[in-house]
C-alpha cells in the first residue's frame, strides 16, 4: 500500500536566501534555535530543519512508511512581492523542487509555484514548470493580495490548466479580513479555513469550475468547512437569482468533484468529508513540517477511519498516484 503524502511545504535554501538579501518584502528572522522565521501578517512560518534540508525530510519520512510527498512552497507566497520579484522567486523554487525531484528519484514530485499578483507572468511560468519541468500543476493561494481567485484575470490560466488537465492545489494565505486575527494565532486556525471555503464557493458560484471542467481542484485542510456547509450553499442556488445565473447545477454538484485533503485528523471530520465526496477523492496530507502538522497524526487517523481497506489504500495513495500520473 502506497502512501503519498499530498500536503506539505518545502523551503528552498536557494528560496530562504533570496529572502534574506534584503530584495524582500518578507521579514526574516532567526528562532532560539537558530531557526529562520518568516513573517507576515497574523502569522508567521518557523523553517525548521525539515522544511529546508531535503536529505533530512528524507530519513524522517523513510522512519514513518512514507513513499512520496508532493512539495509546494507555503506562506506567505511569492505574491507577496514586487511582480518583477515574484517572478524571480517563483522561477528559482520551480527550479530547486526539479531537482528535488530529478535527484531524489521517485521519493518526491511538485507543483509549481506562480508569482500570481502578475497573472500573464504566471502563464508563463505555468507552462514552464508544466512543459519542461514536468510538474502536473500549481498550487494557489486562496487569494491572492485580497483578488479572488475567481477573478477573471486568472481566467488565462485556468484556460491552460484545463487544456492540460492539470491539479490546482488552493492552499490557505492572509484572508480579508485578517487585522481581526491577529491574536491566538486565528489566522492559521480559523481564518485559513474560512478563506479556503469562500474561495472554493467563488470558484464554484462565478462558473470557473463549469467553464474549466478538466482542472482537478484540490482543497487543503479537507476544504475548509465545505462538505459542511455545502448544503447550505445548494438552498443558495434555489433560493437566488444570482446564485444560478453563471452555474447549471447545484454547487454540491461541482465540489463534490474536487479533491480534499486531510489535514485535518479529527476522524468524525474526515468521515464527513468521506461521506460527501467519496473515498475516490481524498488525499493524504500532513502539513509536515509546520508546528500544526504532523506525519503520524495523519497515518494515525486514516488507519482508524471507518472505510474499506480498499479505499483506505486509494486516500494513502492510491488516488495521488492517479492524479499525479506516478
Amino acid at each position: 500500500m502506497a502512501i503519498i503524502d499530498f500536503h506539505n511545504h518545502y523551503y528552498p535554501p536557494a528560496y530562504l536566501d533570496a529572502l534574506r538579501s534584503g530584495h524582500s518584502v518578507v521579514k526574516v528572522d532567526v528562532d532560539a534555535r537558530g531557526n529562520p522565521r518568516l513573517h507576515y501578517p497574523g502569522d508567521y512560518n518557523v523553517a525548521v530543519r525539515g522544511h529546508r534540508d531535503i536529505d533530512f525530510r528524507e530519513a524522517e519520512l523513510a522512519k514513518y512508511g512514507v513513499d512520496v510527498q508532493v512539495i509546494t512552497l507555503t506562506t506567505p507566497g511569492t505574491h507577496v512581492e514586487s511582480p518583477v520579484n515574484a517572478a524571480k522567486l517563483a522561477a528559482l523554487v520551480n527550479d530547486a523542487f526539479a531537482e528535488v525531484v530529478a535527484r531524489k528519484k521517485g521519493k518526491f514530485a511538485a507543483l509549481a509555484t506562480l508569482p500570481l499578483n502578475d497573472p500573464a507572468a504566471s502563464v508563463k511560468e505555468f507552462e514552464r514548470a508544466s512543459r519542461q519541468l514536468g510538474f502536473r500543476g500549481a498550487m494557489l493561494f486562496s487569494n491572492i493580495n485580497g483578488v479572488a481567485l475567481a477573478d477573471e484575470r486568472f481566467w488565462p490560466l485556468y484556460e491552460v490548466a484545463d487544456d492540460l488537465g492539470a491539479i490546482l492545489h488552493i492552499h490557505p494565505t492572509a484572508p480579508v479580513g485578517v487585522e481581526a486575527m491577529q491574536d491566538y494565532w486565528l489566522m492559521p486556525l480559523v481564518g485559513f479555513l474560512f478563506d479556503t471555503t469562500l474561495a472554493a464557493e467563488k470558484i464554484v458560484f462565478s462558473g470557473v469550475a463549469e467553464r474549466f471542467p478538466r482542472i482537478r481542484w484540490v482543497l487543503s485542510h479537507l476544504g475548509g468547512a465545505i462538505p459542511y456547509i455545502a448544503e447550505r450553499a445548494d438552498r443558495g442556488f434555489h433560493a437566488f437569482e444570482e446564485c444560478h445565473a453563471k452555474i447549471s447545477k447545484p454547487p454540491s454538484e461541482y465540489l463534490k468533484q474536487f479533491y480534499y485533503d486531510t489535514v485535518n485528523f479529527d476522524p468524525l471530520a474526515l468521515k464527513l468529508a468521506v461521506d460527501f465526496a467519496g473515498a475516490g477523492h481524498i488525499l493524504a496530507g500532513s502539513d509536515y513540517p509546520h508546528q500544526v502538522g504532523s506525519v503520524p497524526s495523519m497515518l494515525e487517523s486514516l488507519r482508524s477511519l471507518q472505510v474499506s481497506d480498499a479505499d483506505r489504500a486509494r486516500i494513502l495513495g492510491g488516488n495521488a498516484a492517479q492524479l499525479l500520473e506516478l
